[in-house]
């Protein structure tokens, strides 16, 4: 039996179209036969988002329905609404209205992620690993992904290239760190540990994406013929100069040369603008 308010609160639901109409083709089905995606592409749930729409829903009700695949057994598989179906758990809604679709494993896989990428509410990792299972599962180009999402080539090939980045800052992006723009500028950068300690900058000095751009451009700023000449006539640094310059790098998140031997040489500390000089500076006087 049904206590009252679920029984109140199913009474709520209603769901309608985009004009305003309520929706046909719908079916009201029991909460608990309702299964989630493991493929879902959306990872993290904004808790707090949760709670506005679950107090909507007790409220309102639906007003639009969950799309499912029938699994059998009385269980249906989520298509699209994950977050919907979790905001009325939530909200203590006993039933949900559902529109049923027969798809197969393949297609439900298909239609999430492209229907989750159409709400453009996922992070800019969850985005990115969206496409890539688009391209990598279902043999799209980034060209044939852009057309069918509506986006320009650039903006996917942007993102993809956001998973090429350390697995530190990935998670950054993704707690919201560091932004999408911020990363991208990061992308660039090759070395991991110089990534993650630019990244680390961006956080303690509160960089914007100009000053990051900035600092990335001056750090990949190189001469060939001058980079060539400088291997001919400077002999390979020993394995101790070379740690020291890596410990030093990684210390004061910039590029750091040395030149000599152990007995005699020079170490250059790189810096981009006022506020990097400064933030070395605050580095070492903390060391003193």
């Amino acid at each position: 039996m049904k206590n009252d308010n679920n029984m109140d609160a199913d009474k709520n639901i209603k769901t309608y179209d985009v004009n305003g109409n309520l929706t046909q083709g719908v079916e009201i089905l029991p909460l608990d036969s309702i299964v989630p995606n493991p493929d879902q592409p959306r990872k993290k749930f904004d808790e707090n988002l949760l709670e506005e729409l679950a107090i909507s829903i007790k409220n309102q009700g639906l007003i639009q329905p969950i799309i499912v695949c029938p699994m059998g057994n009385g269980k249906y598989k989520i298509v699209a609404g994950e977050r919907r179906y979790r905001a009325s758990k939530k909200a203590g809604i006993t039933t949900i209205p559902a529109i049923k679709r027969y798809y197969n494993d393949r297609e439900i896989k298909e239609i999430s992620l492209i229907e989750n990428l159409q709400r453009q509410d996922l992070n800019p990792i969850e985005e990115a690993q969206a496409y890539k299972a688009l391209i990598d599962e279902f043999g799209f180009t980034q060209e044939q992904l852009a057309d069918k999402l509506g986006k320009s080539r650039p903006v996917v090939t942007n993102s993809l290239r956001l998973l090429t980045l350390n697995p530190v800052v990935i998670d950054m992006v993704i707690n919201g760190r560091i932004s999408a723009g911020h990363a991208r500028c990061l992308t660039s950068i090759k070395d991991y540990v110089v990534q993650h300690t630019y990244a680390l900058a961006c956080c303690d000095k509160q960089l914007s994406v100009r000053q990051l751009e900035l600092m990335v451009r001056n750090y990949l700023k190189t001469d060939p013929n001058d980079e060539e000449r400088k291997k001919k006539a400077i002999p390979e640094l020993t394995i101790e100069l070379k740690d020291l310059a890596n410990i030093m790098q990684r210390k004061f998140g910039t590029k750091v040369n040395a030149v000599g031997n152990n007995n005699k040489g020079r170490i250059y500390i790189d810096y981009y603008s006022p506020a990097d000089l400064d933030r070395i500076y605050e580095i070492l006087d903390k060391i003193n």
